[in-house]
Formats: C-alpha cells, sequence, structure tokens
C-alpha cells in the first residue's frame, strides 16, 4: 500500500465509528486489483521547458500496464446503514502512460501519471440482497479529488515530479458479491473513473487533461 493509501484510510475507523448505529451499521473493508485501461484524451496549454509543445495542445494515447509496478488497485470502507443502501470512502490507484507514439510527437522523454493517478471519492452504494440466489448485485457511485504523483520530462528541461492535487473526479461502478463465510465475501465488478486535471509544471507552465478510466476489478471483502 502507497503511504497517500495509508495516510488517507488510517482515520475511517474513528469516522464510522463515531456515525455508526450498532442495531443498524454494517462495516465492510475491500480491496481489488483487476486491469485497467484509459481512452485517448486531449492535452492542452503550455510547457516553456518543451519547444517541441505542440501548438494548440496534442491528444495523448494512454496505456495502463494494470500489473506493472507499481500495479492497479483500490481500497474501499464502506458503512451499510441499511440492508440495501450504504455509503463509504474509496482509493483508488489507477495509472496512465503516453505511448509511444505520443511521446515521438510531443518531444517528451516522460508522459505519465503512474504512482499513480490516484483517485479519492465519497461513494453512495445500492444493492439488492440474494436477489440472484447467493449472489448479491449493486450498483455504487461517488464525486470527491484526483490527486495523481506526476511525471513529465522533456529533453534538457525541468522534471515535475511528485504528488498535485488536479482537479475533482467521479467515478461508478455496478457488480456483484459472493458470500463464502459470515465475514468474507468475493466480488467482481467494471468500473469507470472521470478527472479533470490541471498540471502545474517546473519550470513554469501547466498542461490540462480530462481523463476517463475503464476498470474490471475483483475484490476481496471483510464485514464486521
Amino acid at each position: 500500500m502507497t503511504a497517500i493509501a495509508a495516510r488517507f484510510l488510517a482515520p475511517l475507523a474513528v469516522v464510522f465509528g463515531l456515525g455508526a448505529s450498532p442495531a443498524l451499521a454494517e462495516f465492510e473493508i475491500g480491496i481489488y486489483g483487476g486491469l485497467q485501461s484509459a481512452p485517448d484524451s486531449s492535452v492542452t496549454g503550455s510547457d516553456p521547458q518543451n519547444p517541441a509543445f505542440p501548438l494548440g495542445g496534442f491528444t495523448a494515447g494512454w496505456e495502463g500496464n494494470s500489473t506493472a509496478i507499481p500495479p492497479y488497485y483500490g481500497i474501499r470502507a464502506t458503512m451499510w446503514r441499511t440492508p440495501t443502501f450504504g455509503w463509504g470512502i474509496e482509493f483508488t490507484h489507477a495509472k496512465v502512460y503516453a505511448d509511444g507514439p505520443t511521446l515521438a510527437a510531443t518531444g517528451y522523454e516522460r508522459f505519465e501519471l503512474t504512482d499513480g493517478h490516484n483517485l479519492i471519492t465519497l461513494n453512495a452504494y445500492r444493492r439488492w440482497p440474494d436477489a440472484w440466489g447467493m449472489l448479491t448485485p449493486y450498483v455504487g457511485g461517488g464525486v470527491g479529488v484526483a490527486m495523481p504523483h506526476v511525471d513529465i520530462r522533456a529533453p534538457g528541461g525541468a522534471h515535475t515530479f511528485g504528488y498535485q492535487l488536479t482537479g475533482p473526479a467521479a467515478r461508478i461502478m455496478a457488480g456483484v458479491q459472493y458470500d463464502i463465510s459470515p465475514s468474507w465475501s468475493v466480488f467482481g465488478e467494471y468500473q469507470g473513473s472521470y478527472s479533470a486535471n490541471t498540471i502545474d509544471l517546473d519550470g513554469g507552465g501547466e498542461i490540462k487533461t480530462d481523463i476517463l478510466t475503464n476498470a474490471v476489478n475483483l475484490g476481496l471483502s471483510f464485514r464486521f
């Protein structure tokens, strides 16, 4: 788990504890991995460190490289206030790398958000217990912020490298959960995300890009 994820999730037990009604609340902690991709997106702005930056911006082709180190993963904490409705907080460590043709066309040595394209959202969930026998379908969505680790460098220019709070983010999901014991379950889901990112560059300038991600997740949850 990255340091940013640990700092984010540590206070959750306290927050949930203060807001819980023992007679109603069910708590759930889940962790997941999977395969994540991102479609191309337009990049605008300016980079005085890169004389090859295309006038008017460019279209970035993104690669997810989900299993490369550091891998794609997510963590969520949920409080089910009723058997069918819950809310919670989720952290996702997604990744986007500019592909080879993008780097060749723009003159960059590195153009990526890979440790990672971190999303933090407050979510709401709806589930249908036992709707499909032992499978429980659910849907959810949330809003929050993007806090990517930016890694951008042009030859001979400043290296922008570090975490930034780049803008708003949102996510949606739909999946099914299967109980393997009273406390443990596994789940599979589709998850999509959107973030509007404004990145400040070392040496001056800024870059703006809206990033969409698509992911198929498999995970494990613990209830208490």
